[in-house]
């Protein structure tokens, strides 16, 4: 029984892309083409991670910018899912339409460009200190560490900021993997299971170049992230993660 004077907090519900089709087509070509630029990367990345992982950030960042801006509503929807609708009056004037134009891509690309340096400054760090306490080096490969931190903040996060901004009970819930699944929890799923997953083969006794750290973390988010986008949003969308 709801108490009486409380406004009680409608329930989340999965995030849909926005209604174009630009953005029903670049969200199934955006994991393609994440998986293709790692792949591109890789042999660098395997012979020497951290000027590779550093260059690296520079095209992911701007895949993760691009698909936020193109495909999702930012801030919970505080952006228009919609195209602006321009009076017929204001049509005739000059500049009009150029005008609400402008502002619709500034309600967009403003969010996107916050939610990637949140990612990067206050992210990054508490992804690098939970890789420490999972067994990363602790004394050493500080660069290979934050560097695959900020790599796993950007796939994972950036486009939960930038749908959520700093509503702190909705992220009580992503913590708590409350929330229903969509592609963007898919997304930061599928990342944080593939970099736990890609740490099965550095112990292994294999002697191989590619088992240094943190190229399987790194390859495994990667991966996780693409798949988990892909099942969140054609499978298990408005899904509930269980733990019977």
């Amino acid at each position: 029984m709801s108490t009486p004077g409380i406004k009680s907090r409608p329930a989340a519900t999965p995030i849909d892309i926005l209604p174009t089709d630009a953005a029903r087509l670049y969200t199934h070509i955006h994991p393609a083409l994440v998986l293709s630029l790692y792949a591109l990367r890789f042999n660098a990345i395997v012979a020497d991670p951290v000027p590779a992982l550093l260059q690296t950030l520079i095209p992911l960042s701007t895949l993760q910018t691009a698909y936020v801006t193109i495909c999702l509503p930012p801030t919970a929807g505080s952006g228009s899912s919609t195209p602006a609708v321009v009076p017929k009056t204001a049509k005739k004037r000059a500049g009009g339409a150029a005008k609400a134009t402008s502002d619709s891509n500034t309600a967009k690309i403003v969010p996107a460009l916050l939610s990637l340096i949140l990612s990067l400054l206050a992210i990054t760090p508490l992804t690098g200190i939970t890789l420490i306490l999972f067994g990363a080096p602790i004394t050493t490969h500080f660069a290979h560490t934050f560097l695959a931190a900020a790599h796993i903040a950007i796939l994972a996060f950036l486009p939960l900021v930038y749908v959520l901004g700093v509503d702190g009970e909705r992220w009580r819930e992503v913590v708590g993997l409350l929330l229903p699944v969509d592609e963007v929890v898919g997304g930061m799923v599928g990342t944080l299971v593939g970099a736990w997953a890609g740490a099965v083969p550095i112990p292994l006794d294999w002697d191989r170049e590619w088992q240094k750290w943190p190229v399987t973390i790194v390859t495994g988010a990667y991966a996780g992230y693409a798949l988990g986008k892909l099942a969140g949003g054609l499978v298990f969308k408005g899904r509930k993660i269980m733990f019977d």
